[in-house]
């Protein structure tokens, strides 16, 4: 069977703040979220396009169901379509919105299914998706009921903060903070439960619940996911003190970086 999606070559840059560089033959495309793109070679042509191009022959009214369902995970309605439209081999390069390092994936191992903030890039013929929890619980409390869905043949990269560990779990289970799940892949069920007893939740300082991963398969987590570094600064400042001084200049900096 050919592959479906367009064979990208890539190379990830830098140690903390990471970019990833792809390189594009004639013609091939790698499909992106809005503003991600750092730099690229002059011809490289981008459009911003309602889908991701996953279904040549999908129909407007297709296209309209897709983007609403990407309304629901809060991201743009349109994805960034790169296409090398020049002669020999062209490099655009991606990165993430604050610090962090960016994970490669190949889908013909198999689905991902990642938090809904965590996808960069991927080649062209990659099908992104909503994924909703089939533990309805896990969407009340935070990160975990809308998630997005990556699957096709091809390289796509998720971008994640501070240090990413990559746990391989064999019919086991691990309780992760709710912020920190990047994404899974196989057989693993993700749902929610309390962070220990009544004192512990109150007191404890994790949160009233963490999230519970079990199965077999593969599971992504980050260090230092982007809610937690601001919710830092926002405590560093004095929690929204005055807007003059330096104070306010760390609320002023939360506040881009939430917005991000």
């Amino acid at each position: 069977m050919s592959q479906k999606s367009h064979e990208i070559d890539y190379e990830i840059k830098g140690s903390d703040m990471q970019l990833v560089e792809v390189e594009l033959d004639p013609q091939e495309t790698v499909i992106a979220e809005a503003g991600v793109m750092n730099y690229m070679d002059a011809d490289i042509k981008f459009e911003a396009k309602m889908g991701d191009g996953s279904d040549l022959n999908e129909g407007f009214f297709g296209k309209i169901f897709k983007a609403g369902k990407r309304m629901l995970t809060g991201e743009s309605l349109f994805l960034t379509h790169f296409t090398n439209e020049g002669e020999g081999k062209k490099r655009i390069a991606f990165a993430g919105s604050y610090p962090g390092k960016i994970i490669p994936l190949d889908l013909s191992k198999g689905d991902i299914v990642c938090q809904k903030d965590s996808f960069l890039c991927a080649a062209l013929g990659t099908n992104v998706d909503m994924h909703l929890n089939k533990k309805l619980g896990s969407g009340f409390f935070g990160e975990g009921f809308i998630m997005q869905k990556l699957s096709g043949d091809g390289k796509a990269f998720l971008h994640a903060g501070g240090h990413i560990v990559e746990r391989q779990l064999d019919n086991q289970k691990v309780l992760v903070d709710t912020g920190c799940v990047v994404g899974y892949r196989g057989d693993i069920n993700m749902n929610i439960e309390k962070a220990g007893n009544l004192k512990s939740m109150l007191v404890g300082g994790e949160g009233l619940f963490l999230a519970s991963l079990e199965g077999t398969g593969t599971v992504w987590i980050q260090s230092l996911p982007i809610s937690r570094l601001a919710a830092n600064i926002v405590y560093a400042s004095g929690m929204g003190g005055s807007s003059s001084g330096s104070g306010g200049g760390l609320l002023d900096a939360a506040s881009d970086l939430i917005s991000d």
